[in-house]
């Protein structure tokens, strides 16, 4: 009888621990959730909402960034240095979290698993290398490079949390994604490239022909001033 009770309990304390696992919200980092409005982020950060234009078709790509003043965090022991949001069409859809080097000195990629894990749930353990995703890297989406490393994914059919490590200074970071949101922006990115490269050799003729007509009518004026002014 005792042992029926303890299988029970313990039958019951797995069905409980995965339930919570399950129950994790992967959609959200602190106080920033994937799908906040661009104002609602910056408002969150205290931070003047005045982001970078990374692309303006065939959708809006913009980049704000966000980082907590070095005296505040050291009072508070946070181990945040910046957070980089993007957002596609005003939709928060991306954020790469980095952490100062100073408060992770010394922790190992098991630590910071177990640390991030308490909140997400568990993870999967990797070491492959960062293949950045199309739009990413040279555009600025995301500051990642490709000797950066994913080390422990936690994920759903709609978010994405990567643990990764950067081969520059050698710094822990965060890259949380709303899946269908970053395929729209890879999509977007793309295209935004094909049009550009499609578009240069005219934009480069309209480019010159602007910078002939100015020069012309700087000359027109110069010439009108000097004439009234010249002595011999």
């Amino acid at each position: 009888m005792k042992n029926t009770l303890l299988l029970a309990l313990s039958i019951a304390g797995l069905v409980l621990s995965s339930r919570q696992i399950s129950a994790q919200d992967l959609s959200t980092y602190r106080d920033f959730r994937m799908g906040m409005s661009l104002a609602d982020v910056a408002k969150r950060a205290e931070i003047a909402p005045e982001p970078h234009v990374v692309q303006q078709r065939p959708a809006l790509i913009q980049e704000l960034t966000w980082q907590p003043q070095r005296w505040l965090a050291s009072t508070r022991g946070d181990s945040l240095k910046k957070i980089q949001f993007s957002f596609y069409n005003g939709q928060l859809f991306r954020l790469v979290v980095t952490y100062d080097r100073d408060k992770t000195e010394g922790l190992t990629v098991e630590d910071m698993t177990a640390a991030i894990s308490a909140t997400y749930g568990l993870a999967l353990l990797r070491t492959t290398p960062l293949a950045p995703a199309p739009g990413v890297g040279a555009t600025g989406l995301a500051p990642l490079d490709n000797g950066d490393k994913f080390l422990a994914a936690w994920g759903d059919s709609e978010h994405s949390i990567d643990l990764f490590q950067s081969s520059y200074q050698m710094v822990f970071g965060l890259v949380v994604r709303s899946r269908p949101m970053d395929l729209l922006a890879q999509a977007a990115m793309a295209e935004g490239a094909r049009l550009d490269a499609e578009q240069a050799p005219q934009r480069e003729i309209e480019r010159q022909q602007k910078s002939t007509d100015d020069k012309r009518v700087r000359t027109a004026a110069a010439r009108e001033s000097n004439k009234q002014t010249f002595r011999p």
